[in-house]
């Protein structure tokens, strides 16, 4: 039985559910992780989810760690590619604080590093978490913040420029606001929506967007009609970029979500910037993760309700291709 999308919109993966020790990021040697046939498992666990999945998948979403090994990366982007998946990058940032200006040519390095691989493979979308450091950091006021703002947009605003990006395939690049205790500072979309507006306005270009994580709205400070508002205001400034759909807390079954996916994505359908939609599970034993179970209660719950997280990813699937359907059936989205 296949189940197929009716509109416009691309479903994809965010394949953290096959965990970032042993899948997602490499080793020490920038070694991606393989199979013992040699597969690479992102690649593996990708062509089982597409072989599985009655929804044709359009799009994955990758994390790219700096320093991955070249020849993993060819053969990473090929695999994926053989699977005709549309390849995003998710680029991370580590050991270096975007918002301290002491850290600038260091967090510069980083993300150019990352903007150099998605020009090489013509990679359309590319993202990051790069407000700020991971699980680190201090919580910023006033002066302070609005100080970190203008740093934040001074270091995206250079990538721009020193990659060349105008002049490339890159169409866009979204940011990706965390929830409080993984990020101090930028922890709701009205905050990260200073940032993007003001590094489009330096640019004087409409590049920058706001990732709308769902997960991340639920977990922020904001209510579903506030993130509703800036929704709508950021469609306005063009500025709002690919959709995540992830559970609150758990980050596991998307019927642990409690409404926030299906509100969010009501309020994306009418403004007619709703391109991507990616379903994002994390494994709840993944070892990467432990930090964050320790810091948040109601994170790492098993939710998988006895099925296999393949299975669990594509139920996740299935209920976005009904959602989408069903707000095109309402005329909301194309």
């Amino acid at each position: 039985m296949t189940l197929r999308n009716k509109s416009k919109v691309k479903i994809g993966v965010v394949p953290t559910h096959l965990m970032f020790v042993g899948a997602l990021a490499p080793d020490e040697n920038g070694k991606l992780p393989r199979t013992r046939a040699g597969d690479l498992k992102i690649v593996s666990g990708m062509r089982q989810l597409c072989r599985t999945s009655p929804v044709k998948l359009n799009t994955v979403q990758v994390t790219l760690f700096p320093g991955t090994d070249a020849t993993d990366l060819q053969d990473m982007f090929r695999g994926l590619k053989s699977l005709r998946l549309e390849v995003h990058l998710i680029m991370m940032v580590g050991g270096a604080n975007p918002l301290n200006p002491k850290d600038e040519d260091a967090v510069v390095g980083m993300l150019n590093s990352g903007l150099e691989v998605a020009k090489k493979y013509k990679v359309p979308h590319v993202s990051s978490t790069s407000f700020e450091e991971w699980l680190a950091g201090k919580k910023l006021k006033g002066k302070a913040f609005d100080a970190g703002v203008k740093q934040l947009i001074k270091v995206h605003a250079r990538c721009y420029k020193e990659s060349g990006l105008a002049k490339s395939a890159v169409e866009s690049w979204h940011l990706e606001f965390l929830r409080g205790v993984e990020f101090q500072n930028f922890t709701n979309a009205a905050k990260a929506a200073k940032v993007v507006t003001g590094i489009n306005k330096k640019i004087n270009k409409k590049f920058f967007k706001v990732m709308i994580d769902a997960a991340h709205c639920g977990d922020s400070d904001l209510s579903i009609a506030e993130n509703e508002k800036v929704i709508k205001d950021l469609a306005k400034k063009d500025a709002l970029g690919i959709f995540h759909a992830s559970a609150k807390t758990t980050r596991g079954c998307l019927s642990t979500d409690d409404g926030w996916i299906g509100a969010l994505l009501a309020a994306y359908a009418p403004t007619g910037k709703l391109k991507h939609v990616f379903v994002e599970l994390f494994h709840h034993q993944d070892p990467a993760l432990a930090p964050l179970r320790k810091a948040v209660k109601g994170h790492g719950v098993d939710t998988t309700d006895g099925r296999t997280y393949n299975r669990t990813v594509t139920d996740g699937v299935i209920e976005v291709a009904h959602r989408l359907n069903n707000l095109a059936a309402r005329k909301l989205i194309k």
